[in-house]
């Protein structure tokens, strides 16, 4: 594989990899990222898990190109199934390109695989307040995030560890993240002011005798100005 082939996502979400780790890449796709962390040194042995067929596939033949068999597994699974606590000693999962809906339909589905996990390096395309609040209810602290622009899309990216936070997250913390609401970086106010014009958009459609539709968007948007500093 190619270094180009990973993504600068892929590459901040391989940065947060601890030294060593025991990978678990659900969703590996064309198993970029576990190659890519093999053959820089930081990791040494990771499993692939794919649940379609075809990149399933792909992640196997590049896998073998890479003559990486022995340190990467390539597994047909869906989700946390592509795992066992007890014989593969993963302690650090990586999901990525999917909605923060499916990440913790996945994460739920496998709760009792994660007692060993300690660490979880989450990509999710959408929905990142249900997965901050289902990390929340499980009892996972968020350590750090990290907002990036690509190819004219945005993405957040949720490290979280086991173990209940001394602090509860505040609704704007579940919206916005913790760390990028202190940071407030350039990205993320480009996010959220595109956020904020697509739902005065949407309210400026919404007809009057939709009231309770209307009082959801103008919280909204109150919201995302607070945070804009704007009026």
């Amino acid at each position: 594989m190619k270094n180009e082939k990973l993504s600068q996502r892929l590459t901040q979400v391989g940065e947060f990899v601890p030294q060593d780790a025991i990978l678990l890449d659900v969703g590996s796709d064309h198993a970029y990222l576990p190659i890519h962390l093999v053959k820089t040194g930081r990791i040494n042995k990771a499993i692939a898990g794919e649940v379609v067929k075809g990149p399933y596939e792909s992640a196997v033949a590049n896998v073998q190109s890479a003559g990486l068999q022995d340190q990467i597994s390539v597994r047909l699974a869906n989700g946390l199934a592509a795992f066992e606590p007890t014989t593969d000693g993963v302690n650090t999962i990586t999901i990525s390109g999917m909605g923060g809906h499916l990440i913790a339909e996945i994460l739920e589905d496998g709760r009792d695989k994660l007692c060993q996990v300690s660490t979880m390096i989450l990509q999710p395309n959408n929905g990142e307040r249900h997965l901050r609040t289902w990390l929340q209810a499980h009892d996972f602290t968020i350590s750090d995030e990290k907002i990036l622009a690509e190819n004219d899309k945005i993405y957040e990216i949720i490290v979280a560890h086991p173990g209940q936070s001394v602090d509860i997250l505040t609704e704007a913390e579940l919206c916005f993240g913790p760390f990028l609401l202190q940071e407030k970086s350039t990205v993320f106010l480009e996010k959220w002011a595109s956020e904020l014009a697509a739902n005065q958009e949407i309210l400026s459609k919404i007809p009057a005798s939709a009231q309770q539709k209307q009082a959801e968007f103008s919280a909204k948007i109150a919201k995302i100005k607070e945070v804009l500093n704007v009026s």
